[in-house]
Order: C-alpha cells, then sequence, then structure tokens
C-alpha cells in the first residue's frame, strides 16, 4: 500500500480526533439500544424474542464483515472505505430513526452494522500508520481505546436520557448530524493514500468463505438464546460454521495473495491478544448488559437512572485510559499493564456475584464501576499487541481482525451469560422463590462466569504473551520502521 509521508504533529492528531469522533458514534450505537428496548417493544409492537434481534442484528452484520472490510480497506485505501462506512452507518441511522414495525428496524440495524463494520475495521491500521514514534503510537492508541471502552457506557447514559425526555427514535437521529460531520472532517484532515488495488488480493472465494462463516458462526451463538446450546439447530450450523472457516484458512495458506495473511498470526503476542480480547470483551459485554437488567428489574431503576449509574465506570475508563495507560505501557510493558487491567476488572465482577437482593447502589455497585477503570488498561495493551505484526499492506486485515475477535466475543458473551442468568432464574423460581431473588440468583451466576472468563485471559496474558523487551515497550514487537 502506498502510504503517504509522516503529517504534521497537529494534522496528525485531527486527523485521530476525527477517527475517534466516527467511532464513537458507531461505538454508542452498539449499547445505546440497549436501555430503550422496552420502549421499543411498546411502541413497534415486538415480540420478546423478536426484541433481541434489535441487538443481534446489528451483531451478525458487524462481526461478519469486519475481516472483508478491513482487507478491502487495504486494497481500494483504508479513507475510502472509512468515509464509505461512515455514510452507510449515517443513512441507516435515519432508517431506524424513521422505522414503523419490527422488520424494518431490524433491516436498518443490520444496514447499520455494515456501515460499522466498514469503518471501524480500517480506523486501528489508520492509527498505525500515522503515528510511528512507539511513546506518540501509544498515547494514540490509548485515546482511541478509551473511545471504544467508554463509548458503550456513554451510550447508556445517553440512551437512557434521550427515551425518557423524547422517545426512542432519537437514539437514532442523534447520529444524523455527527455522522455528517465526521464525513466532512475526515474528507478534509485524513490523507488520501491509494490502496494495494483489487489485483492485489481480490480473492472472492476467500471473501465468501470468511463472511459466510463469521457471520453463520453470530447467528448461531445469538440463536442460542431462542434454541438451546445442544439443540441439533445449534450443532447443525456450529458444524457448517467450523467447515466454513476450515476452508477459508485452507485457503489462505495457498494463496499467492491471501485475505488473511497467516504470517500475522505467527507471532504470539498477536493471537494471544486477540483470543484474550474475545473473552475479555465476552464477560464485560455480557456484564453490562446485565448490571443494566439488574438495576431495572431487581432495584428499580428508571431508563435515564440506569444510564447515570453506569457513567462512573465510563469516567473511571477515560481517566486511566488517557491519564495512564500510555506511560505505564512504555515503563512496563504491555503484558504488565494487561494483567494489572485484567485483575482488576476480575476483582469487579467478583464482587458482583454477592450483590444482595435488596442492594444498595453507593455500597454495591459504585465499587465495581471504579473498578472498572482496569479496562482503560486492558484495551489499550491489547490493541498495540494485536498490531505489532501488521505490515503497510495488511494494518488494514489486522485491524479487521481484531475488531471481529471483539464482535465475536460480545455475541458469545451476551449469548453465554444471559441463557445461564435466566436459566438459573427460572430455576429459582420453580423452587420457590420470588421474582427480585430469582433474577438476582441468575445475575450472580453469569458474574460469576463472567469472572472465570477473565481469570482464564489473565492465564493467557501471563503464559502466551511475551514480557517486556526493548522493542515491546510501546506495544510493538517488531521494529516500528518495519511496521509503518
Amino acid at each position: 500500500m502506498s502510504t503517504p509521508a509522516p503529517a504534521p504533529v497537529r494534522s496528525r492528531w485531527l486527523a485521530l480526533a476525527v477517527l475517534c469522533a466516527g467511532m464513537l458514534m458507531i461505538i454508542l450505537d452498539g449499547s445505546i439500544v440497549t436501555v430503550a428496548l422496552p420502549s421499543i417493544q411498546r411502541d413497534l409492537g415486538f415480540t420478546p424474542s423478536g426484541l433481541t434481534w434489535i441487538v443481534n442484528a446489528y451483531l451478525i452484520a458487524f462481526g461478519g464483515l469486519l475481516l472483508l472490510a478491513g482487507r478491502l480497506g487495504d486494497l481500494i485505501g483504508r479513507k475510502r472505505m472509512f468515509l464509505a462506512g461512515l455514510a452507510v452507518f449515517t443513512l441507516a441511522s435515519l432508517l431506524c430513526g424513521l422505522a414503523v414495525g419490527p422488520a424494518t428496524l431490524i433491516g436498518a440495524r443490520f444496514l447499520q452494522g455494515v456501515g460499522g463494520a466498514m469503518a471501524s475495521s480500517v480506523s486501528l491500521g489508520m492509527i498505525v500508520a500515522l503515528f510511528t514514534d512507539p511513546r506518540e503510537r501509544a498515547r494514540a492508541i490509548g485515546a482511541f481505546s478509551f473511545v471504544g471502552a467508554s463509548g458503550a457506557a456513554i451510550g447508556q447514559v445517553l440512551g437512557g436520557v434521550l427515551t425518557e425526555a423524547a422517545n426512542w427514535h432519537w437514539i437514532f437521529f442523534i447520529n444524523i448530524p455527527i455522522g455528517l460531520v465526521a464525513v466532512l472532517l475526515a474528507t478534509r484532515q485524513l490523507a488520501p493514500e491509494r490502496g494495494l488495488g483489487l489485483a492485489a488480493g481480490a480473492d472472492a472465494v476467500s471473501a465468501a468463505l470468511v463472511t459466510a462463516g463469521v457471520m453463520l458462526g453470530v447467528y448461531t451463538i445469538v440463536g442460542t438464546e431462542e434454541h438451546g446450546w445442544g439443540s441439533a439447530h445449534t450443532l447443525g450450523l456450529g458444524a457448517v460454521t467450523v467447515v466454513l472457516l476450515a476452508a477459508f484458512v485452507a485457503r489462505q495458506a495457498r494463496s499467492a495473495n491471501p485475505l488473511l495473511p497467516l504470517r500475522v498470526l505467527r507471532s504470539r503476542n498477536v493471537w494471544g491478544a486477540n483470543l484474550i480480547q474475545a473473552m475479555t470483551i465476552g464477560a464485560m459485554f455480557g456484564f453490562q448488559i446485565l448490571v443494566a437488567m439488574y438495576l431495572q428489574k431487581v432495584l428499580g431503576y428508571g431508563a435515564a437512572d440506569t444510564g447515570l449509574a453506569m457513567l462512573p465506570a465510563a469516567v473511571a475508563i477515560g481517566t486511566v485510559s488517557l491519564a495512564f495507560s500510555a506511560r505505564l505501557i512504555a515503563r512496563f510493558g504491555p503484558r504488565a499493564v494487561l494483567l494489572t487491567g485484567l485483575g482488576l476488572l476480575l476483582v469487579g465482577l467478583a464482587l458482583l456475584t454477592r450483590t444482595p437482593v435488596h442492594g444498595d447502589y453507593v455500597t454495591n455497585v459504585l465499587p465495581v464501576m471504579v473498578l472498572i477503570g482496569g479496562g482503560g488498561l486492558v484495551l489499550p495493551s491489547l490493541a498495540g499487541l494485536a498490531m505489532s505484526g501488521a505490515t503497510p499492506s495488511d494494518s488494514g486485515v489486522a485491524s479487521g481482525l481484531f475488531n471481529t475477535t471483539q464482535q465475536v466475543g460480545a455475541a458469545l458473551g451476551l449469548a453465554v451469560l444471559s441463557t445461564l442468568a435466566a436459566s438459573r432464574s427460572a430455576g429459582l423460581v420453580e423452587g420457590g422463590a420470588d421474582t427480585a431473588s430469582a433474577l438476582t440468583g441468575g445475575y450472580h451466576l453469569a458474574f460469576g462466569v463472567a469472572a472465570g472468563l477473565l481469570a482464564a485471559a489473565m492465564l493467557v496474558a501471563a503464559f502466551a504473551l511475551r514480557p517486556k523487551t526493548a522493542s515491546t515497550a510501546a506495544g510493538d514487537e517488531i521494529p516500528v520502521a518495519a511496521t509503518v
């Protein structure tokens, strides 16, 4: 790929601000809808099972297309892919806000996922190309990770406020002016670049295999809430998913221009970071949804109050990510910082397993929100590690892979934890427990499993990732000159 000459310092940081703004809009939308689901159900007549597809349709499109979109960004130019993604996402937001029935909204949410995948798949690769100095890159990735980590919590606050102050339509309409401004600024601030050209890697068969495989995999995971893990539906689709992805990997090993160069995965830091991210995001996405449900269904919070109750987590993540993560990574290395952040998250989720039925927010929930600030150490460390093996020709696909594991982890975590919580609650009700006690018992089990996922992530980080060396202090395991 033709990489533009290094931009002046001010231009680089303005470009980063544009990338963060575009990503914030997309990340917000992944969570802003959660607190508005009851209002949407009442207004549009969704069935309980159909309501989950407002989230699932987005996850399937987003997770399924990230890898393909990242590679296409390498081929046609990452700026073009980013701008096209913002445009599609903004148009889809308008369609979501205008939806008058379940089918229309689900279709528009799928289109939002397509646009989100297009824009987010290349963002991290663009940051790697913009910031060649290890310390600057660490700070830039810290800022970008802050957007990802805190955006979800901010989305819940904004979703609750907009739903109660206006109506649920505005959680989508608000994206329109933001999207238009982001497109205009991105056009001016992001440097033009030429991609490798479609002839350098336009493998239609590989694209079809990986897109179908990941989409079907995410669909299978989210479908377990309705069909169960041991059903013929789940096992059959799961087997087809494995076959598709295995065929994709086999084709990459033989292809002269692979869609996903397997050499990217030879690095322990790269595959380890992606595996850790899948487990961590699975635990934390489930936490985000289940805590919101606990606050509303057990403690009786409204939509706006629930969003505000989640705000301390966003503040803690932002403070840690922006003020401390880059300096700590530079001094101690990404693995040590990652382990510290995972430890804080683990303690927080462990505390939630002891939350009483009639708990007090300040005593039982607020300390957890502060500990969630550990996410501000986790995501910057993982992002640097996951991009450590990227070269100019495949930074887009490396970025797409990192975002793919994030979305697959979110889908898997939500499906597993919500299913476990629901099953446990149903069993407690059958045993004679009241509704609040049954729900709390279900959430306790889910939080315990989430804590187990974080413990497993810590083991991978401790034994698979490389410790700090002179070349990994800022998250790079190979010389910076070879990666940008």
